[in-house]
């Protein structure tokens, strides 16, 4: 018995180990695929919020003239000698990660799944679709509003006319990936709020009773991922806020359904092993 234990369980991370080789082999594909696509990446990704022909300063402008974008003013740099090189290799790893996420997920869920009980399976039915539906819409949000925003206001920002905004590439990709992917980690609040309340964690009650303080922690989260900037702190926090009131209505539900399996439970724990109805003895036939 010990030793069938053993087995089981070694076969268990044997296939958690090949769900992770998958995992990986998926980012490192898609890694090498952007590393190769160096003009694209950089010329059309990574350097299209510095751009004023970007998306979203043409859809500014075509909002108002008043917040036409004529000119970025700043300069890239690379201080480093490997400063090109590692900010290839980085942005290459980073692009890898997002387009790869979903299957990376579905490898890692599907190694989770099979543990759960039939009814948590159940629930958690569309689990993946619903985490990368999340993830690729809070990368798009950080990447068309909040970066392009943030930049724009950090490369017009002086201290003094005479002081110009060189700003070294580390500096830009590395402030221009973490808005990105921390946008895309917080859009994960319905599916956090989802399992919480699955595991009885996390009620509607709990989340409206503290919803002041829910707003005074997005307020702070937007201050810190983007900069001293009210009306990018405002883009970020909207939305953020968007999804709380959307988790709480998660929540509620989950709670609902929770109650009602409960109920379902108890209902078929007191019915009578056999319902079939019982003849007296005395009336058997012969």
């Amino acid at each position: 018995m010990t030793q069938e234990k053993e087995m089981s369980f070694i076969d268990h991370l044997e296939e958690l180990r090949w769900h992770l080789i998958r995992a990986v082999a998926s980012v490192a594909v898609f890694s090498v695929i952007a590393f190769l696509s160096k003009d694209f990446v950089y010329g059309t990704l990574i350097l299209g919020p510095s751009k004023v022909d970007f998306w979203t300063y043409r859809m500014l402008c075509a909002l108002s003239e008043v917040t036409c974008i004529d000119k970025i003013n700043f300069k890239l740099q690379s201080r480093l000698m490997t400063g090109q090189f590692t900010m290839h290799m980085l942005s290459s790893l980073v692009i890898g990660v997002i387009c790869a996420f979903p299957y990376a997920f579905w490898e890692i869920w599907r190694f989770i799944k099979p543990g759960l009980y039939p009814n948590e399976q159940k629930a958690a039915r569309g689990a993946t679709f619903f985490v990368s539906l999340l993830f690729i819409l809070g990368i798009l949000f950080g990447y068309y509003v909040i970066s392009p925003l943030s930049i724009q206001f950090l490369a017009n920002y002086q201290l003094d006319p005479s002081i110009s905004n060189e700003f070294d590439i580390v500096s830009y990709i590395s402030t221009l990936t973490t808005l990105v992917l921390a946008t895309g980690l917080m859009f994960q609040l319905p599916m956090v709020a989802f399992f919480l309340a699955k595991v009885g964690l996390l009620s509607p009650a709990f989340m409206r009773e503290y919803r002041r303080h829910a707003i005074v922690i997005v307020l702070i989260i937007s201050a810190i991922i983007t900069p001293p900037d009210v009306i990018s702190q405002i883009l970020i926090a909207l939305p953020l806020m968007l999804l709380y009131e959307i988790s709480i209505w998660v929540v509620a539900i989950t709670e609902k359904r929770n109650q009602e399996a409960e109920l379902l439970e108890e209902k078929t724990s007191s019915l009578p092993a056999n319902n079939l109805p019982q003849t007296p003895l005395d009336q058997l036939p012969d």
